[in-house]
Formats: structure tokens, C-alpha cells, sequence
């Protein structure tokens, strides 16, 4: 490692997006850091993206939702001419239910009008409308239960279950309204109604475009760590000790010595699971709290079919398949519908994910029976009559955190932590989206110049 001076106060542990946007926003200030990344070559953690032949594959997030701050740190990265929106039929959403796929409404009032849910379902909805203020929903609340209350079971069931497969990877029955979904807790709070406050909030926020780039989600990450002046690649933090001064110290897997002798900053960018055991000596409780949160498995499946053999015509962003139909795959990403150029123009490119914590256990299968399984199941549910001619498998062992009871006491942590220079800029601090962590990590580095 190149020996920089000894004044720099930050050190940031990963190249996550959380940590490639907090040193990127210290370089552009000035502001002294220096980065390590246990990786030896590859950055941004689950945004990776790679060509295969003449098909463009994103193994995390296959797209963005371009918030006002990500859209300017794409500009700050040199990227606003490499973005690419998505197809208009990406605003089209469908749902498996009964065997066939359902194209979901756009509104509220679309969904009132439709024959998507049955008519006890609708005055629910109705009745929400007109729901008073309260007390305050407890902290605790399951979102399951939430959703059921206000809506009912039928919501849950064929809505909420699949929304947060998708999403989250999750399981509503086990994930927190407050930690998941913080902004629809303080609009049922404001407003008592969810309907209502959602209402009154759409002209305020409007509806966030999708977007890409046209190398893929991983050109993000690369863009904010080409300029990087203090970037450690292969750098395994081992241990992060507290020194008598409220500093800390680093030291390394492979027994190198840190360019700086103590940081006054400590931004962790890490998964918890990584976080926790390098943490032991210096924070043992959050350590152990940073342990116990749970990544549950995930393996996203691409299948690429001649266009002439799917019968179904793919005119949106994709499907959700509700645990109540028994299926193996959770959802399918159409990403030639969205992104045409993501596979030749005569073939369909189809991104479906297996596992979560609705069904951890279908992972385990070798790549073969589950590329064969879901080949099945795709054939099934879009009426393919030809065998893929492309497959490919990527492996998550541990996906995304889930915001369930463990994740309280590691983000009720964080106020304290800060006072004494510990920052966190992951999807477990920030939220599972890519704006949530950019603002979070924006934030931080903003906090601290």
C-alpha cells in the first residue's frame, strides 16, 4: 500500500456501493480516507453485471430507480450519457395466480375497477380510505400483519407475499413495517390512512423513472472507483482495535500494516456478516447484534428462448409468483422486454429467481436440476415450445438483509455509534435500494467533511 499522510481521519471498510459513494464524495471534497477492499479485482458488491457471448447479464439489481440523488452522482461519475431507460412496457406488472398471469392495475382506482381482488377485498380498501387518525402504529408491527388488518388476507396472499419475495428476498410474516417500509409507516401515522396519505403524496414525489446503462448495473460502481486516489484492493480487515484515545487501528489478514497508524472515522460498508467478527474486540455488543441478522439464499436463473416460440407476448417489466401457487421460481425479470439489446434481436431473455426466506431450501440443488426446474416452470407459465438456447446460474449463499426483530437493535445502535466515529452506509443501515444507500452514504460523507 502506498504511504500517504498520517492525518487522514476515515477509514472505510468495503467497495460496496455504500463505501465506493462514501469515498467518492470525500475525493470530490478533499477530505482524506482511505478505502480497503478484501476483493482482490471486483468491486461494488452485489452490482455486478458481465457479458456472456452476446447476452448482457445483471447478477444483483437489474435496474435503478433514478432518485434526484443517484441521478446526480451519475452525473458526478461521468455516466448520464450512458443511461438507459427502460422499455414503455416496462410499466406493465404482472402476477401468477390461478395458473395464469395477470396484468396488475396501475392505481388504486384501476384496482377498485378491476376483478384483481373480490369485492370484500375492495370495501377494505374502501374503508382504509376513510380511516381516522390513531394511536401511533407500534414498532414491532409485523408487515403481514399490518396489511391484513387494513386490507385483508387477500392482499396479502396474492399481493404483499410476492412484492416482498421480490424485493426483499423476504417473508412478510416475518419483516418489521418500520424497518422495511419506514415511509408508508409515517404516512399511515400522518394521515391514518395508508390509501389517503399515499394519495396525497404522489404529486410531492412522483413516480421514479427505471433505468440502466448500457454495459449493465456494475457500470455504476466502477465509474466511482476509477478515480479513487486511496484504494486498497485486496484488503482484508481482520481486526479493528480501539485505542485509549477513541481511534482505531486496523490490521490485516495477510499481516500488512495500514497506510495510517489510527483513524478517527470508521464507515462500515460491509455485509453484517462480515462486519460482525472484525468488530468483536473493539464493539463486542454490536458485533454480536450485527451477527445475528440474516441473509436468507437466492440464486437468479437466465434462460434465453427464440422469440418465435413464446407464446406470451412479455409487453411488461415481468411476473411474481405468489408461494401460493406452489411454484418453484419466486419471479422472472423479462429483461429483453425492458432492455432489448440485452440479448439478438430474434430471442427473449428471461432473469427468474429461486430461494429467499420463502423457500431457502430450493437452493441446494445442483445448476443443472435447477435450470432444468425452472425451464419447466417457464415453459408452463408462458407457453415456450422450444428448449433454451442459453442458461446460466448465479449464486447468492446470503442475498439481501432481512429487516425482521434482528435488525432492531443493530439500527437503534447507530445514533450512539456515530458519536464515537462509527458510521454505517449498508443496505442494513440504509435500506435495500440502491437510492436508500446512495443517500445514506452521501449523508455520511457529507457529515463527515
Amino acid at each position: 500500500m502506498e504511504k500517504p499522510s498520517e492525518s487522514s481521519p476515515v477509514a472505510i471498510l468495503g467497495a460496496g456501493l455504500g463505501g465506493l459513494v462514501t469515498a467518492f464524495t470525500l475525493e470530490r471534497a478533499g477530505i482524506p480516507y482511505d478505502l480497503f477492499e478484501a476483493a482482490p479485482a471486483t468491486v461494488g458488491g452485489i452490482i455486478q453485471s458481465a457479458r456472456v457471448g452476446p447476452y448482457l447479464l445483471d447478477f444483483g439489481p437489474n435496474s435503478l430507480q433514478l432518485s434526484e440523488g443517484l441521478e446526480t452522482l451519475i452525473a458526478q461519475a461521468g455516466l448520464t450519457d450512458q443511461l438507459t431507460e427502460t422499455a414503455a412496457v416496462s410499466a406493465h406488472r404482472y402476477i401468477l395466480r390461478g395458473g395464469a398471469l395477470r396484468r396488475l392495475p396501475g392505481s388504486p382506482p384501476a384496482l377498485l375497477a378491476s376483478g384483481f381482488f373480490g369485492w370484500g377485498t375492495k370495501l377494505k380498501f374502501l374503508t382504509e380510505l376513510f380511516r381516522s387518525r390513531g394511536e401511533p402504529i407500534a414498532p414491532g408491527t409485523i408487515m403481514a400483519d399490518f396489511f391484513r388488518e387494513r386490507f385483508g388476507a387477500e392482499v396479502v396472499k396474492w399481493a404483499l407475499d410476492p412484492f416482498v419475495a421480490g424485493v426483499w428476498a423476504g417473508d412478510p410474516q416475518k419483516l418489521l413495517l418500520h424497518e422495511a417500509m419506514p415511509r408508508l409507516a409515517a404516512l399511515a401515522d400522518q394521515y391514518g390512512s395508508l390509501v389517503r396519505g399515499l394519495a396525497k403524496s404522489a404529486g410531492s414525489t412522483g413516480r421514479r423513472k427505471i433505468v440502466s446503462f448500457r454495459d449493465g448495473a456494475a457500470a455504476l460502481p466502477a465509474a466511482l472507483a476509477a478515480p479513487l486516489q486511496h484504494f486498497h484492493r485486496g484488503a482484508a480487515v481482520q481486526n479493528v482495535q480501539r485505542l485509549p484515545d477513541g481511534r482505531f487501528a486496523l490490521t490485516f489478514e495477510d499481516g500488512r500494516t495500514a497506510p495510517r497508524s489510527a483513524y478517527r472515522h470508521l464507515v462500515l460498508a460491509l455485509p453484517t456478516y462480515a462486519a460482525a467478527p472484525i468488530l468483536t474486540g473493539a464493539l463486542p455488543a454490536f458485533a454480536q447484534a450485527l451477527a445475528a441478522v440474516r441473509y436468507p439464499p437466492m440464486v437468479a436463473t437466465y434462460l434465453a428462448y427464440p422469440r418465435a416460440a413464446v407464446a406470451h407476448p412479455l409487453d411488461g417489466f415481468g411476473a411474481l409468483y405468489p408461494r401460493a401457487e406452489g411454484r418453484l421460481t419466486a419471479g422472472t425479470i423479462w429483461s429483453s422486454s425492458i432492455y432489448p439489446a440485452r440479448c439478438p434481436a430474434e430471442q427473449v431473455l428471461l432473469t427468474s429467481f429461486v430461494g429467499g426466506d420463502q423457500n431457502p431450501g430450493a437452493t441446494e440443488q445442483p445448476d443443472d436440476v435447477l435450470l432444468a426446474a425452472v425451464d419447466a416452470e417457464l415453459r408452463e407459465i408462458y407457453g415456450i415450445s422450444a428448449p433454451p438456447v442459453f442458461r446460466h446460474v448465479v449464486r447468492w449463499p446470503r442475498a439481501i438483509p432481512q429487516f425482521d426483530a434482528a435488525i432492531q437493535p443493530v439500527r437503534a445502535a447507530l445514533p450512539a455509534l456515530e458519536a464515537q466515529g462509527v458510521w454505517a452506509v449498508g443496505n442494513w443501515a440504509a435500506g435495500a435500494g440502491v437510492p436508500d444507500v446512495v443517500a445514506r452514504a452521501v449523508e455520511v460523507a457529507n457529515r463527515l467533511q
